[in-house]
């Protein structure tokens, strides 16, 4: 009966499903011609229907038939009609081709039952090769505070480069393809969080309308890696197509954190496919409604949601995370919608048994676990309330730092606490700064440039009457919407789009860049693009240029922010005097831009788009991983959110001389003559300037 799934040996394959209310379970087998052989899995053993077939072996297509009661009155929904894929298939052929026979009821007359046969439009779990080559590979276990994450689509990252073969773009094998892993190193970052991979369908509804599910993030297989994103035609391929493309990556120090979505399926709401959970056992994977269980009870704005105080859901969600780690070598999970893991009843309870099982369990929680910490049902949004164990996506940072850049008033304080870490979320539980993942644009909203070049979303090509996506974005067209030839216009959206970069690789924390950000890329304003499986998602590779302006930009941050540990900290700022060697010194100190320290009156002025903080390399208290004491530069930061420049007094007692390390208003590094501690250095409008101490004049 174990392990659940289609497990061969070298010699059979031994098959186990769950499902507690089935009367019996049939195996379907298909042959090269797509004839059918069924099996009825006659061992039953603690509600797990199982059976051992020797001579079937990898690349034969399976999948499972029902046999029990259908009464949805009573959430019960099983149907032989119905080919269903494995929960656990390692791989899965095909896709959905939207028939009737799909449903489980007919379009003409909701009502009545569906006995219509599915097969002929389903997927087919498919039995895989377990066995893989991989040689020396290890985890980089690239710690926290040194992470630098690149959210990437494998398709949209790879599509259009030319140095890739296009029989290969789009594909695992483009993303270990070395002009990718060049990239990346180039970059700088260690950490590629890729949008969902896992085995995920194209909706009716998109289908309809001639477009796709592009984001992925409607799973059906939790343990099989998306096949459309395989450049190999053999069945099965896709497992060991990722496994080297996470071994490519290694290889070259890069982790690999995927985007997973454990909250909800594809089937929907009652009026769904029934692909998989649905038929197998409806009232065990699936929440459904206490007042009547036709209806699902969902948190997710997909249908439904999955049923976290089951048992069985639990185990599968968790043995899908230890095979991802054990058998395919990930490095890290981003939780879609987290909030909803946390709900074992109604309420998000974040000592909820998925948290439980995590915290206790010996392989998962060794690898980065990065909550999305909101959902869309009651007392969803969590942010800083997860337990000790896990970071989270940060969505005040990025709302703060865009009013920040905007001109909004009122933010000081707030723009503050995002900067250092966010210690009013993390540090009470115990966690310490890089608990925030930091980041100012994700998949979901603008890009970078989109941001600083449209008011409003522009989601026409959508087909939703531009009504889906978020409306209120915080983002400044800078005085025109869209393309402009303005050069004014133009400087300034590229100087906001340098602010934005500096502020999110210079706070502390974990910074987190949206793939294409640092070219420019552009979604011509559309902030929704789910559906959107085009040029105007993918990264147009043949007309970025390797030398542009913003690529250096942000590979010159992240190697400032790799070579000086002042600004990836392990612990929050005391924001005090310390004894360090003897000497006392405050570890932060924040100036108005007279050089003077800032009262609680300078906090709350209203009108104040203005700061500058100095971050004192010599005050880092805790020793590095190896035991050893750290010490840095002293480093000034100077803020200029106002429409004019500014004289900014560099603060006198701290360092004697001062070197420019990055002036976000001009797009290149330039020789620029010392700063003497005391004197004015004029900061142009909505702009940064990084200052660096320097030992002499």
């Amino acid at each position: 009966m174990s392990p659940l799934g289609a497990a061969f040996d070298g010699a059979g394959t031994n098959f186990a499903v769950f499902s507690e209310v089935a009367q019996h379970v049939e195996l379907c087998l298909f042959d090269e011609d797509g004839a059918e052989e069924r099996v009825t899995l006659k061992e039953v053993d603690g509600f797990v229907h199982h059976i051992y077939l020797p001579d079937v072996g990898p690349g034969r297509r399976y999948g499972f038939r029902v046999h029990g009661p259908y009464r949805p009155e009573r959430g019960e929904r099983c149907n032989p009609g119905k080919l269903l894929l494995d929960p656990y298939a390692r791989a899965i052929e095909g896709e959905v081709e939207w028939n009737e026979a799909l449903f489980p009821y007919h379009f003409d007359a909701p009502g009545r039952r569906n006995d219509l046969d599915s097969a002929p439009y389903a997927p087919k779990s498919v039995v895989v090769n377990p066995f893989f080559d991989w040689g020396s590979d290890h985890p980089p276990r690239t710690p926290y505070h040194e992470t630098v994450i690149y959210e990437a689509h494998v398709k949209g990252m790879t599509k259009t480069h030319p140095a890739i073969p296009e029989p290969m773009r789009g594909t695992y094998a483009a993303l270990a393809h070395p002009a990718m892993l060049d990239y990346f190193v180039k970059l700088g970052v260690t950490a590629v969080e890729l949008m969902p991979v896992h085995q995920f369908v194209q909706d009716h509804a998109l289908a309809e309308r001639r477009l796709s599910n592009y984001w992925g993030y409607n799973t059906i297989g939790f343990f099989a890696p998306h096949n459309a994103y395989c450049s190999s035609g053999q069945r099965g391929e896709q497992v060991q197509e990722f496994r080297s493309m996470v071994k490519a990556l290694h290889e070259a120090g890069i982790e690999v954190i995927l985007d997973v979505v454990y909250n909800h399926t594809a089937e929907g709401n009652h009026l769904g496919p029934v692909l998989s959970l649905r038929g197998l056992d409806n009232a065990a994977y699936y929440r459904l409604s206490q007042e009547d269980p036709r209806f699902y009870w969902d948190t997710t704005g997909t249908g439904n949601s999955l049923r976290m105080n089951h048992p069985h859901t639990l185990q599968l969600i968790m043995d899908s995370l230890r095979y991802w780690v054990t058998e395919m070598h990930v490095d890290g999970f981003r939780f879609d919608l987290a909030a909803t893991l946390a709900r074992q009843f109604h309420e998000v309870d974040r000592l909820s048994s998925f948290f439980d099982l995590v915290q206790q369990d010996p392989v998962i929680s060794q690898v980065k676990l990065i909550a999305e910490p909101w959902d869309v049902g009651d007392g969803g949004y969590q942010i800083g309330n997860f337990p000790p164990l896990w970071t989270e996506w940060n969505g005040k940072y990025r709302d703060t730092v865009r009013d920040f850049w905007r001109g909004e008033g009122g933010t000081l304080g707030e723009f503050a606490s995002r900067l250092t870490g966010s210690s009013d979320l993390y540090q009470n539980d115990g966690r310490r700064p890089y608990a925030s993942v930091n980041f100012v644009t994700a998949h979901d909203g603008f890009t970078l440039r989109d941001l600083v070049s449209y008011n409003g979303k522009h989601n026409e090509a959508n087909g939703e009457d531009n009504r889906d996506g978020e409306n209120h974005n915080r983002s400044w067209n800078c005085g025109a919407e869209g393309p402009t030839r303005d050069r004014v216009i133009l400087a300034l959206r590229a100087r906001q789009q340098r602010n934005l970069l500096a502020t999110l690789l210079l706070s502390q924390g974990v910074p987190m860049l949206l793939h294409g950000d640092e070219l420019g890329r552009t979604q011509h304003g559309n902030n929704n693009a789910y559906c959107q499986d085009t040029e105007l998602t993918w990264i147009d590779w043949p007309n970025v240029a390797e030398g542009s302006e913003l690529l250096d930009f942000t590979r010159t941050l992240i190697a400032l922010r790799r070579e000086h540990p002042v600004f990836r900290r392990r612990r929050f700022f005391r924001g005090r005097a310390a004894h360090v060697s003897g000497e006392a010194v405050k570890d932060i100190t924040w100036f108005t831009l007279t050089g003077r320290e800032m009262t609680d009156t300078d906090w709350d002025t209203g009108f104040a788009r203005s700061l500058m903080v100095h971050l004192n390399g010599k005050a880092i208290t805790e020793p590095d991983l190896r035991g050893l004491r750290v010490e840095d530069d002293s480093f000034l930061l100077l803020f200029n959110a106002h429409s004019q420049a500014l004289g900014f007094t560099v603060p006198e007692g701290l360092d004697p001389w001062w070197a420019v390390e990055v002036d976000t208003a001009i797009p290149y590094t330039e020789y620029r003559p010392l700063i003497k501690g005391g004197s004015e250095v004029e900061v142009e409008a909505r702009s940064m300037l990084v200052l660096r101490a320097h030992q002499d004049g």
